[in-house]
């Protein structure tokens, strides 16, 4: 080897073990897992180059893959694609945790063509490690035609293989901290955020809507004589009660809204820029649900039928503070269950002494007498 070669050789690898001690550094200081995906598209394409490249992580539930990210002409919708155990040369890499180079995808029976008609892309060569940690799978790095769409080499396969280690250790250690953040805002029993939660995003969306002039809205809602159930058939009935009304909240709600158990047999729905009128109309329909939804129906004294009173304020509308909101919603709530119970009120524009509050000063349509 002439001296000019050595001496780019010698160069590489510096280079080389200062982007991977940059990695580690970066990968094992993150518990953040937006973060850490950052790092790896930034690293990955200062090291190696590839024309386009993509992050799988692995669904443990379907055995699948999915793109978390992807970078490079196309790649934008790849994000959320799926690829089924064993397919293709990612599947075939997670399914049995090898790596794998191939430099001409069109004599390898294991490429699947479906990706580069959805990318509009043209594969030539594939470089595609497992990410796994002590037996694990948590998904595959792949690269996608080397620089100037030239093949991989068994040199660039030990730098990402390298590169995949490090990678494997910061996702593994991302997800468990996600786990535990979950752990510590989530209810047991429904699997719906707690009132914890709730506090810090109401005041992050009410300063949100001041700043940008969105409205935000709360449902505040209970289920209208709850005792009974637990009086006649036992906690536990009444436990997986309350985690089929956080099902029917999961299943009925959009991405954006965030469902709450309040405390017992309370509730809490937030409702990003989402105006009074269309949260009430959001609270009447979730009413109308509750009422019709046959709980406990595999229990042999099923089903039981309920309804649930639910109030509704909004900001600018009903209150400037994140602590107001919360009171006018559950005031509203409570004006449904002294008035009859099962249906929805907004909450009063202005405030009245609590000994005035009666049937003739609620706002005009505030109590829907619709179950």
């Amino acid at each position: 080897m002439q001296a000019k070669d050595l001496l780019r050789e010698l160069k590489r690898t510096v280079d080389e073990l200062a982007v991977l001690n940059e990695i580690g550094k970066a990968l094992t200081s993150s518990l953040d897992i937006g973060e850490v995906m950052h790092v790896i598209l930034a690293k990955v394409s200062e090291i190696l180059k590839p024309r386009n490249w993509s992050l799988l992580l692995h669904d443990a539930q379907t055995g699948e893959l999915y793109f978390k990210a992807s970078v490079g002409a196309g790649s934008e919708s790849l994000v959320g694609l799926r690829i089924q155990a064993g397919e293709g040369i990612a599947g075939w890499v997670a399914q049995h945790n090898q790596p794998l180079l191939v430099n001409d995808v069109h004599t390898d029976p294991r490429f699947a063509a479906r990706f580069d008609k959805a990318s509009s892309f043209h594969t030539h060569s594939i470089l595609a490690v497992p990410l796994a940690f002590k037996g694990r799978m948590l998904g595959v790095i792949e690269l996608v035609n080397g620089s100037g769409d030239g093949p991989f080499d068994k040199e660039d396969l030990r730098i990402l293989s390298t590169v995949a280690e490090f990678s494997a250790i910061a996702i593994e250690n991302a997800q468990n901290f996600q786990k535990v953040q979950e752990l510590t805002v989530l209810d047991d029993h429904t699997g719906l955020f707690n009132s914890r939660h709730l506090k810090r995003q109401l005041e992050q969306e009410v300063v949100r809507a001041t700043r940008f002039g969105h409205p935000v809205s709360l449902i505040f809602f209970d289920l209208d004589h709850f005792k009974q159930v637990n009086d006649s058939h036992g906690h536990q009935a009444g436990s997986r009660v309350l985690f089929e009304i956080g099902k029917l909240l999961l299943d009925t709600l959009r991405s954006t809204d965030v469902p709450v158990r309040y405390g017992g047999d309370e509730f809490v729905i937030l409702l990003p820029e989402t105006s009074k009128d269309q949260a009430m109309d959001a609270a009447r329909r979730i009413g109308r649900m509750i009422a019709a939804q046959p709980f406990l129906e595999s229990r042999s004294y099923g089903p039981l039928h309920l309804t649930a009173s639910l109030g509704v304020a909004s900001f600018p509308d009903d209150a400037r503070e994140a602590d107001e909101l919360l009171r006018k919603a559950d005031e509203a709530m409570y004006r449904v269950k002294a008035e009859r119970r099962g249906g929805v009120a907004g909450a009063l524009v202005q405030q009245a002494s609590e000994d005035t509050v009666n049937r003739n000063q609620m706002l005009p349509g505030t109590v829907s007498s619709e179950p």
